[in-house]
């Protein structure tokens, strides 16, 4: 674990109030290369330094430019937040010029980001109160967004949680595709499923379900939580922020969640939806999102649940069939062996369908 020479140097243009130590190599993203600045302070304080992955979102700046509307949105909003769900959203340090970020000579943008001390991501859940305690983070981000006009935000990612676009290119690459043996069940798993893709979309072109800031990728190891409890401290990765449904945040957060066994599941057969873990999920999310829900959110929630995983499985399905070109794979049909764990995920939620409904009727 050296240290990254280039990356000390792009430091070394960012204002973090202290000198530096040292910048290493961090984490295991797939999508920015990320750095742990280390400051020369007592005790010693860290700092996140980002390049930002131009060819998965070719604008960076927008990225940027939605990440300070966050930012500043938050330090002004009105939404009731208790100290106990108050969220630390990782802020931005300026570059020497006074930017956000700092373009390198490749023209690559870079950005420094406040580390958010003490805290630890989860690989599974292994309790309800931490269950509920992501449910209300999420229902408090989502209030907290839901104050911060959607005008204000750009497109970061363009058809990200569409699901009816997926499907179509889905139909594109099977029709072409030499489809083999082992991903003819799950084809026919989609043939079934067709319908699903368009629920949440319908309800926003009929008006039902409005658009609003989301967070975009939800997912388990985006929720950081103190070093010594249970509480959520903070919810991270907020380059997907744009334009969306609240259903898409919330469904993807549940898949992530409640399936104990993971992505990369060694049986898909096994996988199972832990209803007591989206029980008190939703309980926390409505606890704190009660306060902008309609009727019609309450309506489409169960629809969200089932439709997640099953979106995830028709893109794993996609890029089986197009030869693994956007999820990175280790072994030969990785992606295929994926989408059978969302699409199993899925027949188990539609087995819990009467429970699930039971307990978003009750919260109502």
């Amino acid at each position: 674990m050296s240290t990254a020479a280039p990356a000390w140097e792009i430091a070394r243009q960012f204002d973090f109030g202290a000198p530096l130590r040292e910048v290493r190599t961090h984490g295991h993203g797939l999508i920015n290369d990320t750095y742990l600045v280390t400051l020369a302070t007592t005790p010693p304080r860290h700092a996140i330094l980002q390049r930002i992955n131009s060819r998965v979102f070719p604008q960076p700046q927008h990225i940027m430019q939605n990440l300070r509307s966050l930012l500043d949105h938050a330090q002004t909003s009105t939404a009731k937040t208790s100290q106990r769900d108050a969220l630390q959203l990782p802020g931005l340090y300026r570059a020497r010029d006074e930017r956000d970020f700092l373009l390198d000579a490749d023209g690559k943008y870079w950005r420094a980001l406040h580390f958010i001390e003490n805290t630890r991501a989860l690989d599974r859940l292994a309790n309800s109160t931490q269950a509920h305690n992501i449910g209300r983070a999420l229902g408090g981000f989502h209030a907290l967004l839901n104050e911060l006009p959607t005008e204000k935000l750009h497109t970061t990612l363009p058809g990200f949680h569409i699901a009816p676009d997926y499907l179509a290119h889905f139909d594109t690459v099977s029709t072409r595709a030499n489809v083999d043996s082992l991903a003819v069940p799950a084809c026919d798993f989609v043939a079934t499923h067709r319908a699903l893709a368009a629920t949440l979309e319908h309800g926003k072109h009929t008006g039902a379900l409005p658009l609003r800031a989301t967070h975009g990728d939800p997912k388990l190891d985006n929720f950081l939580f103190d070093a010594h409890n249970d509480r959520v401290m903070s919810l991270i990765d907020l380059d997907t922020v744009q334009p969306g449904l609240i259903h898409y945040d919330l469904g993807d957060c549940l898949r992530s969640c409640c399936n104990q066994s993971g992505e990369a599941a060694h049986d898909p057969e096994a996988t199972q939806f832990d209803l007591e873990y989206c029980t008190a999920i939703l309980r926390g999310y409505v606890d704190t999102a009660r306060g902008f829900l309609t009727g019609p959110d309450f309506d489409f929630m169960y629809d969200a649940i089932r439709l997640l995983p099953f979106e995830l499985g028709l893109r794993f399905l996609t890029d089986h069939l197009e030869g693994d070109a956007y999820f990175k794979t280790q072994i030969p049909g990785q992606n295929l062996h994926r989408a059978r764990v969302q699409f199993q995920l899925t027949m188990c939620i539609e087995q819990h369908e009467a429970a699930i409904r039971d307990v978003i009727k009750s919260l109502r």
